[in-house]
């Protein structure tokens, strides 16, 4: 499989067959941008709740909105078909090109809630959620889930199928049930089931984090295209990488961690994204300055002043950054 090559996924053509995974908190639109940059080519927003999209509400717009670049693809999150409908017209009316329903979410908050994977364990309410979205927009509706809610019930084959026969153009299936969180090695061969009973594109999800990887997962998934969420942390450059374009030199990458600092302190705001941004710098950190001093880390993990945090940030990536690519590439 050629990831390079472009997927068609209804009347909307992506660029190549590399996702970036919606992750809640993380894929933000100043990481989406960053990763469309290097050439992801189908990047998703955060998980958007869908009442409080249809209610209005400032987090759900702020997730909604659209990172400069087509397609725009929203996942939408909830229990309730009529919401679900709501605020997929809502998302399309505001620019959503396709959209993604979320039944693989494993938080507790979520699952709490009946929504994300919980819907797993309801296939027939499941199907009325994507009835109702693919009824109410003219755009592409999409389908993430995971193999089923625990060992005994992998009953994605089952709802893919229902899925594709309501109208779902593409389906994302992470490698693991709900009870396993991100524990273990994702089962690459079990999303095979998905393929041999759905035409529909496939994308295939869960440990990917190297071109070898991605190589391994369609072959043993019979997918169509891969998805990479958690190796994209630290590292917003990375599913393009997986798709064929080049990183950046390790000499540039203490002035893209820099760059993304700055991106969160326009998009949120200062005082919010001081407080935000300290994941991708623990990110960024771990994965390139791993020998930096615990009080050095702290200084960069707790200032409160971003002149100060983007000098130390600079001189801890620019040090370590350079013998970790060597690592890396051997």
């Amino acid at each position: 499989m050629n990831l390079a090559a472009p997927l068609q996924i209804g009347n909307v053509s992506v660029r190549n067959r590399v996702a970036l995974a919606p992750m809640s908190g993380v894929t933000d639109m100043p990481f989406r941008q960053l990763a469309w940059r290097y050439g992801a080519g189908l990047v998703v927003t955060e998980m958007v709740a869908s009442r409080e999209l249809v209610n209005n509400t400032a987090e759900s717009w702020s997730r909604l909105k659209a990172a400069g670049f087509k397609p725009h693809m929203v996942q939408l999150a909830g229990r309730e078909a009529y919401w679900m409908g709501e605020a997929a017209k809502v998302a399309a009316d505001a620019g959503a090109d396709i959209i993604d329903i979320n039944m693989g979410c494993p938080a507790k908050k979520v699952i709490g809630g009946y929504s994300g994977s919980a819907l797993m364990r309801d296939p027939d309410h499941a199907l009325t959620l994507i009835e109702a979205t693919v009824k109410a927009v003219d755009i592409p509706v999409t389908l993430k889930m995971r193999l089923g809610w625990d060992e005994n019930s992998l009953n994605a084959p089952h709802i893919a199928k229902r899925a594709e026969e309501a109208g779902v153009q593409l389906i994302t299936i992470h490698g693991r049930t709900r009870m396993q969180f991100y524990e273990g090695k994702a089962d690459w061969d079990a999303i095979r089931a998905v393929r041999d009973v759905v035409s529909v594109p496939l994308i295939a999800n869960g440990d990917v984090n190297t071109p070898e990887d991605a190589e391994e997962i369609l072959r043993r998934s019979g997918a169509d295209a891969v998805m990479i969420g958690r190796g994209c942390q630290g590292r917003p450059w990375h599913a393009g990488v997986l798709a064929g374009a080049a990183g950046p030199e390790s000499a540039e990458i203490a002035d893209i961690a820099v760059e993304h600092y700055r991106m969160m302190l326009e998009f949120y705001g200062e005082h919010v994204a001081i407080r935000h941004s300290r994941k991708h710098l623990g990110w960024y950190l771990e994965r390139y300055a791993p020998g930096l001093s615990g009080e050095d880390r702290a200084a960069i993990m707790t200032s409160n002043q971003p002149l100060e945090v983007e000098r130390r940030l600079h001189d801890a990536l620019s040090a370590g950054a350079e013998a970790v690519q060597s690592r890396e590439a051997a």
